[in-house]
């Protein structure tokens, strides 16, 4: 599919979400909600019919989506991992854990390996102090987290 397709195609998706909602500012977050679990992040040409058919600035709708962790300008892996950084992830070993990612992987946070298969992420918190450190893959959550335990994590997926 050439590269006109790809763009009239999320144009087209795009304004279908769009006339679920009213057509007011005010859907925005919801309307974004939506194109990113369709595609997994908010492309370009999504923000731009946004903008278009709610006369909302891309500024705007840029500021909106980075101020939100949910959502995400790139592609993720089919695998997202997430490791917290925050404080108690943090003090207890989670650096370790993303050092150890970045190395499995040859990726650095915020990056998809060649393949689709994993991306990594650095997350301040995931709201699971009490059984810090954690990771997540996608949404499931692992808890007291060691490097030894995020390989054998890895090796799963990688066999998928």
């Amino acid at each position: 599919m050439g590269e006109k397709c790809v763009i009239k195609k999320l144009k087209e998706e795009t304004r279908e979400i769009i006339k679920k909602y009213p057509k007011e500012r005010n859907q925005l977050i919801e309307i974004l909600n939506e194109i990113q679990e369709k595609y997994g992040y908010i492309p370009k040409q999504s923000q731009i019919t946004i903008s278009e058919e709610l006369s909302i600035p891309m500024a705007e709708i840029y500021g909106v989506i980075t101020f939100y962790s949910r959502f995400t300008l790139a592609p993720k892996g089919k695998y997202n991992i997430s490791i917290c950084l925050g404080t108690a992830c943090y003090v207890k070993g989670s650096q370790k854990i993303l050092d150890r990612a970045k190395e499995r992987l040859k990726i650095e946070a915020g990056e998809v390996t060649e393949d689709g298969k994993f991306s990594i992420d650095d997350v301040r918190c995931v709201g699971a102090c009490g059984l810090a450190p954690v990771f997540m893959v996608n949404d499931e959550v692992y808890g007291n987290a060691t490097v030894k335990q995020f390989d054998e994590v890895i090796d799963k997926y990688m066999k998928e």
